[in-house]
């Protein structure tokens, strides 16, 4: 019996890849509660938006994709897909917990603290709610 559940286990593990983060990972990438209080400095601000697409377009569509789906040609090698941003667990989020994310970032995502100033960061949450705003129109 013993030999049995080593077989399983041994099994499991090499399923997984030897990566025991996929095991107890939780799929779900919460913002810290504080990060609601966190207020866009460019809400409906259509400059700022056009901006944030420029950068959107520089940094992060190899990943998300055009469209902001998570289907970026680079994101799809990724063994955690890149959040698609026209799914309704990204668009229920605040501002707040979209540029903290962008801030901070969680693998495989960099966090663009340093990359990109804190305007820049505003700037492609605005760009984010346009995606958003696209797919309604499109209906």
């Amino acid at each position: 019996m013993k030999n049995r559940y080593t077989f399983l286990i041994v099994l499991v593990l090499i399923i997984c890849g030897g990566n025991f983060n996929v095991i107890a990972q939780n799929p779900d990438w919460i913002a810290p509660a504080h990060s609601n209080s966190l207020k866009n400095p460019f809400v409906s601000n259509a400059k700022a938006t056009a901006e944030g697409k420029t950068i959107y377009n520089q940094m992060c569509v190899l990943c998300h994709g055009l469209q902001g789906k998570g289907n970026g040609e680079a994101g799809l090698s990724l063994e955690k897909k890149p959040a698609n941003f026209l799914a309704l667990k990204v668009i229920n989020q605040t501002d707040g917990n979209i540029f903290w994310k962008i801030t901070n970032g969680k693998a495989p995502m960099a966090s663009y603290e340093e990359l990109l100033t804190d305007d820049q960061r505003w700037k492609l949450v605005n760009y984010i709610r346009e995606l958003e705003v696209n797919k309604k129109k499109k209906k």
